[in-house]
């Protein structure tokens, strides 16, 4: 389980493992409940080098054994994999079309929103849930959002995205009920991008 990482080097959970999963829970779901919205994770803990807070923060508190897992391979696999293992108790796959979750710490080099999972006729709630470590959740180009949980229209502004995401995620909307969720962190911070969220691109 420890891929050769010394269990007593691998970085803690919670401390209260109860309360702190509960808080980040309300937190994500708040989040997705007002996409575009910022939820501070600060008080949760330190995960391994290439993870931020925020990442490590919804780790703990949605991955478990059900839950297969497609690791970045930036992060430090044996160390990362250890941590999540041990803490999570989750399986790691690489397969886009396997995970529940996706951990997405190089967005550049990562797959394609469209090669994880979207769901199916059956079970369109099975999808891939995306955690994409961005340089910031504010300083980029502004993007005009519409859709549940927003009143009008909001805009947002991460920076760190490839060039051609909101096109993505335009087209992830497009089949609405099927598509990824996104959660968006940068550190301790977190934004939701739910499926169904629309995004207003320019000459589109």
């Amino acid at each position: 389980m420890s891929l050769g990482i010394d269990l007593t080097q691998i970085e803690s959970g919670f401390s209260d493992p109860v309360f702190g999963s509960q808080s980040v829970f309300r937190a994500v779901m708040d989040a997705v409940a007002r996409p575009g919205s910022i939820a501070d994770l600060g008080f949760a803990p330190e995960p391994p080098v290439g993870l931020g807070r925020a990442a490590g923060a919804v780790a703990l508190t949605l991955f478990d054994f059900e839950t297969p897992v497609w690791l970045d391979p930036s992060v430090d696999q044996a160390r990362a994999q250890a941590w999540l293992r041990f803490h999570c108790g989750c399986p790691i796959t690489a397969d886009p079309q396997q995970a529940a979750f996706a951990v997405v710490c190089a967005p550049e080099s990562a797959p394609a929103l469209g090669e994880f999972n979207i769901g199916d006729a059956k079970y369109p709630d099975r999808s891939t849930t995306l955690i994409i470590e961005v340089v910031a959740l504010t300083g980029g180009e502004p993007k005009t959002l519409k859709g549940p949980g927003i009143k009008g229209e909001t805009q947002v502004s991460p920076a760190g995205l490839p060039a051609d995401f909101w096109h993505q995620f335009a087209e992830n909307g497009a089949q609405f009920q099927f598509g990824v969720d996104v959660l968006l962190v940068a550190g301790d911070r977190l934004m939701a991008l739910p499926r169904s969220t629309r995004v207003h691109i320019e000459g589109v």
